[in-house]
Formats: structure tokens, C-alpha cells, sequence
């Protein structure tokens, strides 16, 4: 059985080797809390695996250790900053903190945030705006960075450019973070680490001849990861991808344009208060009224049951919270050189 670890000495592990690292305390908080979140609802390519790189990072210089935000507009309903490069998942909490109150009071309010450091996990900003009665929207690319073709072809161009939303309904919200690539540059970079082919031919090679090998993406020539839909309905994925690029990098007047480098992202936020659309209760009536209909749809062969987007991510966090989190087998032995030159006690697991 693999080891577990109680999920509040996992924090505090991953906020005390950022703040050794530099990090300012509040930063190092919150970006501990984001990525324990990630691995608490599955997301284990995006949860504390990213710590160590996070942290070369930080050494590096190439996350800003303090500091605050650049205002480039502030408009009731539209704020747009230059993050200078600060901790993502920071600067999307902070984010949040700007746009819920100002959607409770004018309806919605986006953010969109350029030159961000990575943000982590999607997923693990969703439920708790979500459990206020508000519906959420959010999405990034980094610009600096590719990896999936367009439809059709066969050299990256984009990100997996993910999209995440969540919205109330009378019992657990719907929650949703979905890769407009058919995978994502972590898991292929970490399919391929380990040798492993990957159970659909999700890739193109160098000579655009889709296989299901992961090391054809980082072959000479190189290969890439084709977008949400693969070879038959790539289009699709391929048309959201562009989507996400002119939420994010286009309205943020800054990306792939400009020719940027090193790790970041460019994010785009939005937080919906349905109260001042057709109303709460209305919204939660028709919500409701989808999921119930989707549950009850009998199953198909291979199937339990119906689920919801997001449901088995919550099963998953409080089955963790319980019983220990589950790390992915190479997280801790990537973080122990870190934990000792840091002079962070390494938890354990049991």
C-alpha cells in the first residue's frame, strides 16, 4: 500500500520549504493550501508535484518571492493586472478576493491576470466559491510554452489551455476542469519518464502519425499532443483551445505575441452571482433539475451510475481528509533534496 500523510503536516510541509526558499509567509500559504488541494481531489500531476519545480523556481528567481501586482485597469466589473511573475496560485486567490464581492454587487466580475507564475491545479479554486452561491469561470495558457498541434496538424503551437467552472445546485456543486488538449503536458512529460504508452493514440510524431507513445512529443523531430478530440473530432478541442487564448492572452493584451519566456500563465476569471440574473432560487431550480435528470438516466454497460462532473474529486478529498492523502509515488522522492537542503523536516507517511 502506498504511503499515506496526514493533509495538514502535508501543508505545512510544502509552506515551510517556500517560505526556506523565500517566499513570503501569506504567498507561501496559499500556494501550499492550492496545491494540497490539487492532490486532495486527485490531481496529482498538479497538486504537490509541482512544489520542486516551483521551488527551483524560487531560486532561480524566476518567481517573484514578494511583492504585489501591477493594476494595468480597475473598471467595477473588469480588473486586469501584471502579475510581475508572482505565485499563481496567489495571485488567483487574491483574484477571487476581489471579484466575489464586486460580483455580489454588479452581477459578475472578471480578472484577467498576465504574466502570472503558474497556478496549479484548476480545480482546487472551484468549490469555494462555488458553496457561496456563485458560479465561476476560469481558464489559462502560458505563452511562453506548447504542446498540443492544432487539428490537423502536426508541430504544437498552444497549452493545453484548461478550462474550469463550477455553479451551485441544492447539493454539492457541479465542478468542472477539463484540458482543451486531450492530455496534458505533465502527464505526457511524466508518461513518458516512465516508459508508459498511454491507452489512446492521443499523440502526433514528428512525422504527424498519431500514436499512443509519449515520447514521440519530445522526439527529434518533435511530436505533439493533439487537441480534446484527437484525430477524428480534434476540431473541437482545437476551436476551445483558440478560445482560451483569446480569454486569456488576448484580453490580457500580453502572450504568445510578444514572445515571452519562462514558466508563467496568463488567467482569465470570471465569478457570476446568479441572485441578480433570473435569481438564486431560480438558478438553483434549473441546476437541480439537470442533475437529477442525469442521475436517473439509467446506465450504459460498464457503468455504475451516472456522476456528475466533479463528484468523484469530492468523494476523493474527503475520503483523503480522512484517511491521509495518497501521494504519487515520485512526489516525496523529488521533494526530499529540497526538505534537506531547506532544513525542513520531511513528514511521515504511514
Amino acid at each position: 500500500m502506498p504511503d499515506r500523510y496526514h493533509a495538514t503536516e502535508l501543508g505545512a510541509f510544502a509552506c515551510a520549504l517556500l517560505v526556506r526558499a523565500g517566499l513570503d509567509k501569506d504567498k507561501a500559504t496559499i500556494v501550499a493550501d492550492i496545491l494540497l488541494e490539487g492532490d486532495l481531489l486527485g490531481h496529482n500531476t498538479h497538486g504537490l508535484a509541482l512544489l520542486a519545480g516551483y521551488l527551483a523556481d524560487l531560486e532561480k528567481g524566476v518567481m517573484t518571492k514578494t511583492g504585489e501586482p501591477r493594476v494595468i485597469a480597475d473598471f467595477p466589473a473588469a480588473v486586469t493586472w501584471d502579475g510581475n511573475r508572482l505565485p499563481g496560485p496567489w495571485l488567483v486567490t487574491r483574484a477571487l478576493d476581489v471579484a466575489v464581492p464586486r460580483a455580489r454587487q454588479n452581477g459578475t466580475c472578471t480578472v484577467v491576470i498576465r504574466r502570472s507564475h503558474h497556478i496549479a491545479c484548476l480545480a482546487a479554486y472551484l468549490q469555494r466559491v462555488a458553496e457561496q452561491g456563485l458560479m465561476v469561470i476560469l481558464t489559462c495558457s502560458d505563452p511562453a510554452a506548447k504542446g498540443v498541434a492544432p487539428h490537423g496538424g502536426r508541430r504544437a503551437v498552444m497549452t493545453p489551455n484548461p478550462l474550469a467552472a463550477a455553479w451551485p445546485t441544492e447539493g454539492e456543486p457541479v465542478m468542472l476542469d477539463v484540458s482543451m488538449g486531450i492530455t496534458t503536458n505533465a502527464m505526457t512529460r511524466r508518461a513518458a519518464n516512465e516508459g508508459r504508452k498511454l491507452s489512446g493514440q492521443w499523440f502526433v510524431d514528428g512525422a504527424g502519425h498519431p500514436t499512443n507513445d509519449p515520447a514521440a512529443v519530445f522526439a527529434t523531430p518533435p511530436g505533439a499532443i493533439m487537441p480534446m478530440g484527437g484525430a477524428d473530432h480534434g476540431h473541437k478541442g482545437y476551436a476551445l483551445g483558440l478560445l482560451v487564448e483569446a480569454l486569456t492572452g488576448g484580453l490580457a493584451g500580453f502572450g504568445r505575441a510578444d514572445r515571452p519566456e519562462g514558466w508563467m500563465a496568463n488567467v482569465f476569471l470570471q465569478v457570476i452571482n446568479p441572485a441578480l440574473f433570473g435569481g438564486r432560487e431560480d438558478f438553483v431550480r434549473q441546476t437541480e433539475h439537470v442533475v437529477a435528470a442525469c442521475r436517473a438516466t439509467p446506465p450504459r454497460p460498464g457503468f455504475e451510475r451516472v456522476r456528475l462532473p466533479g463528484e468523484s474529486g469530492l468523494r476523493r478529498r474527503a475520503e483523503q481528509l480522512a484517511q491521509g492523502v495518497e501521494l504519487y509515488p515520485t512526489i516525496m522522492p523529488a521533494l526530499a533534496p529540497w526538505a534537506q537542503k531547506l532544513g525542513v523536516q520531511s513528514p511521515a507517511g504511514g
